[in-house]
């Protein structure tokens, strides 16, 4: 296909059990959002689409744990992602949801468009049940362990560690999501989408098709699923939550959520097109359209196998041009989990970090995980700010407006005979557009904002070489050529940025007092090497496009991320369950009695082991005790402790305990003794 009439974007529709946070915005919404203000500068009919998906079981779940019901939770983190990609600078052109009139009627007659041409299978199957909670455990109502990596934790559609997806039935010792309870099989009807029946078109459309143009990471998990065999696919659940199923006997089932999600990319750009009075159909149904899906490696199956067969056992719809997806973003080296708080949440970062949208937005995208999965640090978001975007690109706008405004009150010098030097920076300057569009083009975004730094660093480069802080004491005219050079580089820095930073392309703008308007200032502009400040040009004061950012407010970050980690760890302890009983006689054998710990020192070579001496109030004798992780020889001396003093001797490294000392664990796993702490409570007397 040549250039498109039209592009239809899509970026994968978040589930609205909470916030997002940066993993999403790495693989999904910046890469995205990049790619549509880069068409939109080429001047391209785009329609970028997205909207929350609301019907999944993770926010039935959530509603069971918070005593709400699922239009609340959904309504509540529907306000805030909707909110924090406005303030983040993401220019959907449509961001919907799944519970809107438009989408349940859209997805009802998709359903009834397939049930009609017999495009379903009608089976009735065994699905697990769970006799506690009276349901059937669809999705991540059930978790067990993958039969195909051995994750313990895997969910009934899907394993989180090696990506499989997988029917319920498939897990290996199912445990209810609900309740807990080992689940047994029950029998019930659905509908199946027959994906085997669509195995030849598939291999034609996507093995012979698109080896070459889609990602090897896309391809290679698409031929893997393929290469397997595929089989027919459930598009209902017996759920009370969501989409009623359209058709006799459909009675207390909904759609399946990974049916009804992605036809919420047609809702939400039928919506679009009704608000903007246009017709959504081309969008969806003109050959001459791409259509793109921007997702994160988890929903490469959903969107390049099982959404272009729905759409093509429908008929009238174009089939995606490209899925760029991405790999996933861990965080301090974990991986990030909604769950476990494990997360930087975007609307708490734009609090945290005020006017600094384009910070994360360069950060993720400098470290995009790609190709691969990648690890977000705070030190890396600190070295990125600090070392590139304030000390490359701002310094180098900074000196030109400083020296600009400094030598020629703001006003553009006329640019006199040219040199060599100066015929070869502009040269790259418009050589760059092209550079960085084929980066994008390529769905390589992180290629494409090294590029943009670069143009930095090539402005910052002429000034050194040219040094027009010493040249204007030799040659006026001289310095009004480096100058005027400095100041188109400047402005075209502000054009290219734009996809990449859009906060801060609109700044500079502004203080170069441009009009976006002309024909000059654009991208197509920039590669024809049109001058974009011409000579008697006004332009502003000079302001910082990027600030410092201290080590203090990036210790604020992890210390937020540890007070998770030690949350996590105290929510998930194990309780011990209690021990066998005992006879009274057996317990009456325990000599337990509290003593003062008089000397403490470390056991050499031994990580773990303290060496105390303990006035036990019959004795003065050597306890040998594992707590030295936890204390210091000197946080122990003179400690009250409790001592089971007739327990059998014990050689530990050469050194003989006489007893033990009584400790526990706190809910964060740190060990404390127990201690009588009452002043009155002395040496020797024994706990009974």
């Amino acid at each position: 296909m040549n250039t498109p009439k039209r592009y239809t974007i899509t970026a994968a529709l978040p589930y609205t059990n909470g916030p997002i946070h940066i993993g999403h915005l790495a693989g999904v919404y910046v890469p995205a959002d990049i790619y549509s203000r880069y068409l939109r500068l080429q001047g391209h009919d785009v329609a970028f689409i997205c909207g929350s998906d609301e019907h999944g079981v993770p926010i039935t779940i959530k509603a069971k744990k918070e005593g709400v019901t699922p239009q609340d939770i959904v309504d509540k983190y529907h306000a805030i992602i909707k909110k924090s990609f406005v303030d983040f600078g993401i220019t959907f052109d449509n961001y919907s949801r799944t519970t809107a009139k438009i989408h349940h009627e859209t997805a009802s007659d998709f359903f009834k468009t397939l049930y009609d041409k017999g495009e379903f299978i009608e089976e009735v199957t065994e699905q697990l049940y769970d006799a506690e909670a009276n349901q059937f455990l669809a999705d991540r109502f059930v978790v067990g362990t993958c039969p195909k990596c051995g994750n313990e934790e895997s969910y009934g559609d899907q394993c989180e560690v090696c990506g499989t997806s997988h029917n319920a039935t498939d897990l290996i010792n199912p445990k209810s999501a609900i309740t807990g309870a080992t689940p047994s099989l029950k029998e019930t009807k659905h509908w199946f989408l027959p994906l085997d029946k669509h195995e030849a078109f598939l291999k034609e459309w996507i093995l012979e098709g698109h080896k070459k143009d889609w990602k090897p990471n896309v391809y290679g998990q698409v031929k893997s699923w393929i290469d397997d065999g595929l089989r027919p696919r459930a598009v209902t659940r017996d759920l009370d939550w969501g989409i009623p199923v359209p058709v006799d006997g459909g009675e207390g089932k909904v759609l399946y959520v990974w049916f009804d999600a992605p036809i919420g990319y047609i809702s939400a750009t039928k919506e679009w097109a009704e608000r903007e009075g246009k017709d959504w159909e081309p969008y969806w149904k003109d050959k001459e359209t791409k259509l793109l899906h921007f997702i994160g490696k988890d929903n490469i199956v959903f969107h390049c196998i099982i959404f272009p067969a729905m759409l093509k056992a429908e008929g009238s719809y174009i089939l995606p041009d490209n899925v760029p997806a991405n790999e996933f973003l861990n965080l301090e080296g974990n991986k990030l989990s909604t769950s476990k708080n494990w997360a930087v949440w975007l609307h708490e970062y734009l609090v945290d970090f005020p006017e600094k949208q384009d910070v994360l937005r360069y950060a993720l995208t400098a470290n995009a995980p790609e190709t691969k999965d990648n690890d977000f640090t705070w030190k890396d978001f600190q070295a990125r700010n600090n070392n590139e975007l304030v000390a490359i690109l701002g310094n180098f706008i900074n000196r030109v407006i400083v020296l600009t405004n400094k030598y020629y009150s703001g006003v553009v010098p006329p640019s006199n005979s040219l040199l060599q030097i100066d015929e070869d920076t502009l040269a790259a300057v418009k050589a760059y557009p092209n550079v960085i569009a084929s980066s994008i083009e390529r769905y390589r975004f992180r290629e494409a904002s090294q590029e943009l730094m670069n143009l930095a660093r090539l402005g910052n480069k002429y000034l050194a070489d040219e040094e027009p802080w010493k040249v204007i004491k030799q040659d006026e005219a001289r310095v009004e050529t480096i100058m005027y050079v400095a100041l188109q580089i400047a402005s075209a820095l502000a054009v290219l940025s734009e996809p990449f930073l859009p906060f801060t392309s609109a700044k500079l703008n502004g203080i170069l007092n441009v009009n976006t308007n002309t024909v000059e200032n654009t991208w197509e502009g920039v590669s024809e090497g049109r001058e974009l400040l011409p000579s008697g040009h006004n332009i502003g004061k000079a302001e910082l496009l990027f600030s410092k950012i201290e080590d203090k407010d990036i210790q604020i970050q992890l210390d937020k991320l540890e007070a998770s980690k030690k949350a996590n760890e105290a929510a998930n302890r194990v309780i011990e369950p209690q021990k066998e009983t005992i006879a009274f006689e057996d317990f009456t054998k325990l000599d337990i009695r509290v003593g003062t710990i008089l000397e403490a020192e470390k056991m050499p070579k031994a990580k773990k082991l303290l060496v105390l001496k303990v006035d036990t109030g019959i004795d003065v004798r050597t306890i040998v005790s594992g707590i030295a992780e936890s204390f210091t020889a000197e946080e122990v001396l003179g400690k009250k402790v409790t001592v089971l003093v007739n327990l059998a001797p014990r050689a530990l490294r050469g050194v003989e305990s006489e007893g033990m000392i009584l400790m526990t664990e706190t809910p964060e796993g740190k060990l404390v003794f127990v201690n009588p702490d009452d002043p009155s409570v002395t040496n020797g007397l024994q706990i009974s």
